[in-house]
């Protein structure tokens, strides 16, 4: 790795900011503006991140590539994003392929930790920067990483199970997408400790075929007549349940995971009740510019605990905004 000039971009931005600050000359500007340009141009060369995660290019992984390949652009790096589409084996070879690239750094998440764990460690061993995004917000420290960048999915599931459980929820089904997948399991548990009532949960056989996935939500509402209320640990999930209850002819609050499009206009239209937003472009842009300023500056955050990206909750109160920042792809 070859670093010139990284810090270039910033000292110029601070400059111009100064200089626009103190009402400077429209000629001393133009000098500013040049020198932060050429600065551009040579900060962050030769610097290779590598982000790596277990996600799709669907509506929720495509969001969090777009918000590293905007760090990426803005330090003016080479960042390289891959997902292994659920496929934990696949990513385990990704995150060694990197390794053996020489890349300066690796951003990883951790649906499937255990299928990793070699991989990881070979990250470590090799004495490149981690950093852990979405998944494992629990077991980064023990990794090695410097943080993780996501949401606790503790915290995010306790507030789901409290929501629907103000709703009048008595007994909800909870359906995951992903077989494996600890955050979507904690998801579910955690909604469970605070719903209060009884709760059943099931795993589906994937987002990938919606017809099948809806059926076999719709089998289960239907084999429990007195669920009344269901949480979907994704956004096309928690769509093919609503889409399920209004087979059955059944209104129940429904909350989900994540943004979409069409989640967002099932919440407009009131035919869900919130969804939970952990806003995967941050995860994504801000793994890259932590890595960035630990590769050039040896900076660290988080102190030891993860940097929380979420919950949030996008209900009728505020969907509208929301929905206008989804169709920019940023959220």
């Amino acid at each position: 790795m070859k670093i010139r000039k990284t810090w270039g971009v910033v000292i110029g931005a601070v400059a111009l900011l100064a200089l626009a600050a103190c009402g400077g000359s429209s000629d001393s500007a133009s000098d500013t503006t040049a020198a932060t340009k050429n600065a551009t141009v040579t900060a962050g060369e030769d610097i290779t991140i590598a982000v790596i995660t277990h996600g799709d290019d669907g509506v929720f992984w495509s969001v969090a590539q777009k918000g590293a390949e905007a760090a990426g652009a803005a330090l003016g790096i080479t960042m390289k994003y891959q997902g292994a589409n659920n496929n934990a084996q696949d990513q385990a070879q990704m995150i060694e392929q990197a390794v053996t690239d020489g890349v300066d750094g690796i951003a990883v998440s951790l649906a499937d930790p255990k299928a990793l764990d070699g991989a990881i460690k070979k990250v470590i061993a090799a004495g490149i920067p981690l950093i852990t995004l979405n998944s494992g917000s629990d077991l980064f420290k023990g990794l090695g990483a410097i943080t993780h960048v996501g949401q606790d999915e503790t915290v995010a599931g306790h507030g789901a199970g409290e929501r629907l459980k103000a709703a009048g929820g008595k007994v909800m089904l909870c359906a995951k997408q992903e077989q494996s997948n600890v955050a979507l399991e904690t998801r579910c548990n955690a909604a469970a400790e605070t719903f209060g009532g009884k709760v059943i949960q099931i795993t589906t056989s994937g987002d990938a075929d919606r017809v099948t996935q809806q059926g076999e939500i719709k089998a289960a509402m239907d084999a429990d007549p007195t669920i009344d209320s269901f949480l979907g640990t994704g956004p096309v999930i928690a769509v093919d349940g609503a889409n399920a209850a209004a087979e059955l002819g059944r209104v129940m609050p429904t909350g989900g995971f994540d943004l979409s499009t069409e989640i967002l206009e099932y919440i407009n239209a009131d035919k869900m009740t919130f969804t939970i937003d952990q806003q995967q472009f941050l995860q994504g842009y801000l793994a890259v510019v932590f890595l960035y300023l630990n590769i050039t500056n040896k900076n660290t955050v988080g102190g030891g605990l993860p940097v929380m990206t979420g919950p949030g909750f996008v209900d009728k109160t505020n969907v509208v905004a929301v929905q206008e920042l989804v169709a920019k792809g940023t959220r």
